[in-house]
């Protein structure tokens, strides 16, 4: 049976994609980071999978085992008293059923899950693979009794030379992933094109979650454009890597 406080912390997640148009979770990486994100008054947040690893000394791209990452995310998720989601990247060769039990065991109650496969030489997985796979994801979190939110991301956009040219075979990824459970959905690359989002808002029923940049970006943009939900991806540890080198330079 599910820890009651993990499953609470699923059903506040879910209430907050509902409330906040769009909800805003911060990407951190440790205890500090998220403390900080909650200390600001933020109300949940999500693990990214590109900032975990530099902070572990690691790879992105499914450089850690999924054990070293769970590991890795359970004191942050306890450090805190907020929703918590994670990036789990394609599932480092786990079974939904396994990637949902590690994840639920550790706190969790969201995570996010890309179609390009690093463990399996950079493969992009087909339309109907990615939505099985969430779709075993949706069922696990039913069997264990917690609503788990589901991102589930493609890495089309990132792929194409022109991301406008992979838009309808995008859409149709996007809408195979919502009917077969995911909650919202993570097109990566493009969040500097109002029209693409435009066209990717309109043609899904659920959120859209946006990569932003925490200084560069404008969170009345996105609000306009319908965005659902926005992440900062590793752009946020970007940003406090430039500002803490200006902050030094000076010492050297």
């Amino acid at each position: 049976m599910s820890d009651k406080n993990t499953v609470a912390r699923a059903e506040r997640l879910s209430q907050l994609h509902a409330e906040r148009q769009p909800l805003v979770l911060p990407t951190v990486w440790d205890v500090w980071s998220a403390r900080v994100a909650v200390d600001a008054g933020f109300e949940a947040l999500t693990i990214g999978s590109h900032p975990l690893a530099d902070s572990r000394g690691a790879e992105d791209h499914e450089g850690q085992t999924f054990e070293e990452v769970i590991a890795a995310v359970r004191p942050i998720i306890a450090g805190v008293d907020v929703p918590v989601s994670v990036d789990l990247e394609a599932g480092y060769g786990q079974t939904p059923a396994d990637l949902v039990a590690g994840l639920v065991d550790a706190g969790g109650v969201g995570l996010n899950l890309e179609d390009t496969v690093h463990s399996d030489g950079g493969r992009v997985r087909s339309t109907t693979e990615h939505a099985d796979y969430i779709g075993g994801l949706r069922a696990a979190a039913d069997d264990a009794g917690v609503k788990v939110w589901i991102n589930g991301r493609t890495d089309l956009f990132l792929h194409a030379d022109d991301p406008a040219s992979v838009l309808d075979e995008a859409i149709e990824r996007l809408q195979a992933m919502v009917a077969a459970g995911a909650d919202s959905v993570y097109p990566v690359r493009i969040q500097d094109a109002d029209e693409l989002i435009r066209a990717v808002v309109a043609a899904v029923s659920v959120p859209v979650n946006c990569t932003a940049h925490p200084v560069k970006h404008d969170l009345e943009r996105f609000r306009r454009l319908g965005v659902g939900r926005i992440t900062f991806g590793p752009l946020l540890q970007m940003a406090l890597t430039d500002a803490t080198r200006e902050m030094i330079d000076p010492w050297r």
